[in-house]
This record gives structure tokens, sequence and C-alpha cells, in this order.
């Protein structure tokens, strides 16, 4: 395997992530106003604070993969 397509695996598995996250939030089905937003602030920040932590991961990883010369192939 080579550290590039190492590299695109654990790309496409945060982006999974990110994406089960995205479907957790709620439509608020009271009505349009914003006062109807303030229930869902609690977990909006939750999502933006884990969003935050895996750009982070993902941000140090990718920097990591830069410093990889070669990847082992177990096979």
């Amino acid at each position: 395997m080579t550290k590039g397509r190492l590299e695109a695996f654990t790309d496409g598995v945060l982006a999974i992530i990110i994406t089960i996250m995205v479907l957790e939030l709620k439509v608020p089905h009271d009505g349009g106003a914003f006062e109807d937003l303030k229930p869902l602030l609690p977990v909006f920040v939750s999502y933006v604070l884990s969003f935050v932590y895996l750009a982070i991961y993902w941000n140090n990883h990718h920097h990591m993969m830069h410093t990889v010369k070669h990847v082992n192939d177990p096979s």
C-alpha cells in the first residue's frame, strides 16, 4: 500500500464520520422562527466542537503522512 493510498483511505473514513455527525442534526418542526432554534443550540455547539476536534486530528495526521517515507505492506 502506498502512503497516498493510506492517506486517501483515512480521509474517506473521516469524511464518513463527519457525515454521520451531520445526520444527527435534526430540523425543528415547531416553526420557522429563530426562537425555534434555541433548543438545538447545545447540539449545534457540540457538533461544532466535535468538528473542530476532527479537523485538528485530520491536520495532524495529514502532516504526519507528509513526513512518512513509505508504508509497510503486511501481505
